[in-house]
């Protein structure tokens, strides 16, 4: 599935788009994209769309922000681009999060390749200008 955004104001409708894509699929999506292509910005959609309470920002140095949702669910949010090693996903409890069956989304994935489970989603944000996005959707 790909989705293509013109401005930020395309996000919410994307955000929709994924969730109704991926119900029922892994609790687990990775997001990927390079620095400044907006992975925190559309987290931050989804967690609205999902009707999160919490303000959502990036864990960057607490490595996993928890937010609850106005139906008591519990997110995950994680974003490794500051880990050294998988040591220190391991330190923070990693493993328990994915496995909890609670909805988990991962920034930088990359770093914690080898302890993801097989049947994550990936999501994959392409800058195409300084307002548009393309947002690929897999299924594993």
């Amino acid at each position: 599935m790909v989705i293509k955004t013109n401005s930020i104001d395309d996000l919410a409708s994307a955000a929709q788009q994924v969730i109704d894509f991926t119900k029922g699929k892994s609790n687990v999506w990775l997001f990927h994209g390079e620095m400044g292509a907006g992975k925190t910005t559309f987290i931050k959609s989804i967690c609205d769309v999902l009707g999160v309470m919490d303000h959502v920002n990036s864990p960057t140095f607490a490595l996993v922000n928890e937010y609850m949702t106005d139906q008591a669910d519990t997110i995950y949010h994680f974003d490794m681009y500051r880990i050294k090693d998988e040591t220190e996903a391991f330190d923070i409890g990693f493993e328990e999060y994915i496995y909890s069956k609670n909805l988990c989304l991962i920034e930088w994935p990359s770093k914690v390749e080898r302890l993801l489970p097989e049947d994550c989603i990936d999501i994959d944000i392409k800058v195409l200008d300084e307002h548009s996005r393309e947002i690929s959707i897999r299924l594993n």
